[in-house]
């Protein structure tokens, strides 16, 4: 049997799979962001069984989700678990953006989630806004799971999950005892969180989000660098990530008229996804992108896996405006054009 989805607006639903996460099974878990293949962060055999599900390299760390925690302490809990230091600016940026779609990578723990964090010093912590997943590591921490390793729940490089389906299609081959899916309805933010380097001294952008850089330096009262070579690994940084089985390819609106001027009628096996008014073909799949960055986001990897399940071999895609916010966007379809 494939793995099985169950509605997340069952309470019974999410008992079941906190439940598997403590007996060190894998759970498909919402987040604002993208769908999550979720493990126990300490459980180091789970934790393996997620880069085997998924096809990724073992030394390529992930994300740590910790619960929001009751009281003052919130969700600090699960930071003095992992991490063995936070900086002032990190601490800024924890009480201004969690819960939400921001990752800090911290000094990690001797210790604790050495195989989540692909054998670094360093570990990645977020903590996560959509109610499900604050629900499921709720009741997964009350059944000892300090913290859950969860990437994208897709096959390494793919295209990354927006709902449940999508979740469901990546993994049909897992038996029903291998993974349950917890359906959480479309993820409202719709790419990967922000990720900053919080280890050596000052703030460095890994990865842009849907948190821009001018909101980051504004909460930790610094500039952030640019990542450099002496950045640890992060999630979701290879220069190729993010990709359909089509090959996609970025242009202006000006090369995309001058293209189906070209060809013409000969535009088969190409999709395209722009807002600029354009004609292309008869019988082009077309999608209109949103004039707006938020949108585009929460959209964007739905509207890939959509054209690319049309069976075109091209998916081409207008430019994202040079504007910060954006830069989530632009980061996410060069990557998956590279």
């Amino acid at each position: 049997m494939p793995p099985p989805l169950l509605s997340a607006q069952d309470p019974a639903a999410i008992e079941r799979a906190a439940q598997r996460l403590a007996a060190g099974s894998l759970v498909g878990m919402p987040t604002e962001t993208v769908y999550g293949l979720a493990a126990d962060a300490d459980n180091a055999t789970a934790v393996h069984r997620i880069f085997e599900a998924k096809g990724r390299p073992a030394d390529h760390p992930l994300i740590v989700h910790l619960a929001p925690g009751q009281g003052a302490r919130g969700w600090r809990a699960g930071v003095d678990h992992y991490a063995r230091e936070v900086p002032a600016f990190a601490a800024a940026l924890m009480h201004a953006f969690w819960p939400g779609p921001l990752t800090l990578i911290l000094p990690r723990r001797e210790g604790v989630a050495a195989v989540a964090a692909g054998g670094q010093d360093s570990v990645g912590l977020r903590c996560p806004a959509h109610p499900v997943a604050q629900a499921l590591l709720s009741a997964a921490a009350a059944r000892g799971v300090s913290g859950v390793a969860a990437p994208s729940a897709n096959r390494f490089g793919r295209v990354s999950p927006t709902t449940a389906a999508h979740v469901a299609e990546e993994f049909a081959r897992l038996a029903e005892d291998e993974l349950l899916i917890l359906d959480g309805g479309a993820c409202p933010v719709g790419i990967e969180s922000t990720i900053v380097d919080c280890t050596r001294g000052h703030p460095v952008l890994l990865r842009p989000g849907m948190i821009t850089v001018a909101q980051l330096e504004a909460a930790c009262g610094q500039p952030l660098r640019e990542r450099d070579e002496a950045a640890p690994r992060a999630s979701g940084t290879l220069e190729s990530h993010y990709a359909p089985r089509a090959k996609v390819r970025l242009m202006d609106a000006a090369q995309l008229r001058a293209a189906f001027q070209v060809l013409g009628s000969d535009a088969k096996h190409i999709a395209v996804y722009a807002r600029s008014p354009l004609e292309p073909a008869r019988g082009v799949p077309r999608r209109r992108m949103p004039d707006d960055a938020a949108a585009a986001a929460q959209e964007l990897f739905a509207v890939l896996r959509e054209l690319d399940a049309t069976g075109v071999r091209l998916i081409w895609v207008e430019t994202p405006p040079e504007d910060p916010a954006w830069d989530g966007v632009r980061d996410r379809l060069r990557r998956a054009a590279a």
